[in-house]
């Protein structure tokens, strides 16, 4: 069977009555706002993505964590906080990615929470820069139920890989990917689907053809490139892909740069799903990294009382007047990845 094909049938499978019905009243209360005008809301996320740290090993320009930049408190998931909220959304969540900034492997109990959520019938990913795939956690990761597996990539050679992945070894991420593989084909499971992330910047998009052969030949059921988001873009940056169809930016005849993304007045994510950090505070979207704009805290309330909140229901209706108006939407483009 083709392999996103198994993966498509995979998520298929966690859907129930309840998911399909929260998911039809999320989709319709969305258009039913863009057409009026009006933010309106019903039901609950559809997707969200917990934080299980925000602790990395590497340095990677543009990240907070590689950069340790953070203006926000640094630590580790609560085990107790992290089952509280799943038990509350478990009927009508049906996908739940463990990241947002960190590497999740770091987080001693990782796989536990990996376990917890799977057993509920959720939908689980997560991404990992694949240097703590030992045998023992790739072994582990497959009995967990995880879904889906995005090891980050970035190059083909570890001159080139390096120049983003500082400090990182492409042996390590490899060596990891193909004990993970072993260990999936060894259980005879089937999961997690395996997912090779390429982020395209200007010093590895020559190596684009080499990464679908690398690809191919390591045995992962699926490659991604994706779009690199530039914080201080406007001038240009040497990170800047020149392929245009890698690019988030567009030059202008003046040389400099600006984000190809017209801003019109609508973001699906603040509709079906949202991004919780470490210690539980409820942001947009991952473009939130330092979460500036919190709208909840789910130590302090349920999550259905803040997802329906003032405060969420004044951010969605700035986005449907112009998402110019939110300072991290002028640097977003919905759509990121180019899938081989």
């Amino acid at each position: 069977m083709n392999r996103n094909l198994q993966d498509g049938l995979n998520f298929l499978s966690k859907l129930t009555r309840k998911r399909v019905w929260n998911a039809l009243k999320v989709i319709y209360s969305f258009y039913e706002s863009k057409s009026t005008g009006k933010a309106l809301h019903r039901g609950l996320p559809m997707s969200i993505s917990f934080e299980p740290t925000t602790s990395c090993n590497l340095r990677c320009p543009e990240c907070p964590s590689g950069l340790r930049s953070f203006t926000r408190p640094t630590g580790m998931l609560d085990g107790d906080l992290f089952k509280r909220t799943i038990d509350e959304l478990a009927d009508t969540l049906l996908y739940l990615i463990f990241y947002f900034q960190g590497e999740p492997y770091l987080h001693p109990k990782f796989l536990e929470l990996v376990s917890y959520a799977s057993k509920k019938g959720i939908y689980t990913a997560t991404s990992t820069n694949a240097h703590y795939l030992t045998d023992a956690a790739a072994r582990r990761t497959v009995e967990s139920g995880l879904d889906r597996l995005i090891v980050s990539i970035d190059g083909t050679t570890q001159e080139v890989y390096q120049q983003y992945r500082v400090g990182g070894k492409l042996e390590k991420v490899l060596e990891g990917t193909r004990t993970i593989l072993k260990w999936k084909k060894q259980l005879r499971s089937k999961t997690p689907h395996v997912v090779f992330q390429f982020l395209v910047v200007r010093p590895n998009e020559h190596q684009i053809e080499d990464a679908k052969r690398l690809a191919k030949e390591i045995g992962v059921d699926e490659i991604g490139f994706k779009t690199a988001q530039i914080y201080e873009y406007e001038q240009g940056d040497p990170l800047i892909p020149t392929i245009d169809k890698y690019s988030r930016y567009a030059q202008n005849t003046d040389g400099t740069y600006r984000i190809k993304n017209s801003l019109d007045g609508h973001c699906w994510k603040m509709w079906h799903s949202c991004v919780i950090t470490w210690d539980g505070k409820v942001v947009p979207c991952c473009f939130d990294k330092d979460a500036h704009y919190r709208l909840g805290d789910v130590s302090e309330t349920s999550f259905q009382t803040l997802w329906q909140s003032k405060a969420y229901t004044d951010f969605r209706q700035a986005l449907i007047r112009s998402r110019s108006e939110i300072e991290m939407c002028k640097n977003c483009t919905e759509g990121t990845q180019v899938w081989a």
